[in-house]
């Protein structure tokens, strides 16, 4: 098994346990502004982590039983404006922005139509003390159809849907992060439409296999770099939609390149559930597909 070298930066995110340099007897806390990172790690199969993504899928919607080639793409992130951690350590808090725009497209439609865009926006807030982290966050998303999809689609009934959510998320990692189980939920602070039911609970798992040099990057590029097999699980459950469960399973494989923080992915996709994405929040269907996964 190839040897990680020391990282210049240590990803709070990936390697909770990871120091910089040897820990002093009595840490002092730091206030760190712009910091690099989080002290939570992402939800890696949430269909609505802000992240940048861009998948092939095959869809099936099975009330209709019709099935469709789709792109679905994202754009965003959590930006950390603020935190506060122990020297040399992960513990400690942390507050910023997050930002997400989910698309998707319909590939077999002339000009690739634009069929869905969910706009998110919010405020995280998140800690970690060793291997227990959590996440609190505040966020805004709106919904809205393509215009040649309304067009091309006129009956389609469409539904003015946006909706502001607290959301809380509770994770304990292995020691050396290797393992991941996590479980929350979230409250409809308010809603579009107004007679939506207001709760949601999520749970998941995530596992990492072992680091090893990528067998061409590796030997090409000064330092090297690093490859591990990743599976990870993603499962909510709506009290609008009957509590029935939605299920996100991803695989494939990482590669890191030694002494960065980012990450490129090739995970294969697995949903199972109601439609994820807007103004389809009532249509079930099944995707399988695979895409390339960008880690900032």
């Amino acid at each position: 098994m190839f040897m990680q070298q020391e990282r210049a930066d240590v990803d709070c995110r990936y390697n909770p346990r990871a120091k910089a340099q040897p820990e002093p007897e009595q840490p002092a806390w730091q206030n760190v502004f712009l910091p690099e990172g989080d002290v939570f790690r992402p939800l890696t199969a949430d269909p609505k982590q802000p992240q940048v993504f861009g998948i092939i899928q095959s869809t099936r919607v099975l009330g209709e039983k019709t099935t469709n080639s789709v792109a679905s793409v994202a754009f965003g992130e959590n930006f950390g404006f603020w935190s506060r951690r122990k020297e040399s350590s992960c513990d400690g808090m942390q507050v910023g922005l997050l930002t997400g725009v989910f698309s998707q497209f319909d590939l077999l439609s002339p000009a690739t139509q634009l069929v869905n865009t969910d706009f998110v926006i919010g405020i995280p807030f998140s800690w970690r003390m060793e291997s227990f982290s959590g996440r609190v966050r505040v966020y805004h998303q709106s919904s809205h159809l393509g215009d040649q999809f309304l067009l091309s689609n006129p009956s389609v009934n469409r539904v003015d849907f946006s909706f502001e959510e607290i959301e809380a998320i509770l994770s304990l990692e292995t020691p050396n992060g290797w393992g991941r189980v996590y479980a929350g939920g979230g409250y409809l602070l308010h809603r579009e439409p107004s007679n939506l039911d207001r709760l949601k609970v999520q749970w998941g798992a995530e596992l990492r296999g072992p680091e090893v040099q990528a067998p061409v990057l590796g030997a090409l590029l000064k330092g090297g770099v690093v490859i591990t097999p990743i599976i990870a699980a993603d499962f909510k459950t709506f009290e609008e939609l009957g509590w029935a469960i939605n299920a996100n399973i991803l695989g494939g494989l990482e590669w890191i390149k030694v002494g960065s923080t980012r990450r490129l992915r090739l995970l294969f996709s697995y949903y199972n559930g109601y439609n994820p994405y807007g103004q389809f929040f009532a249509q079930k269907i099944q995707n399988i597909g695979f895409g390339l996964y960008l880690v900032f």
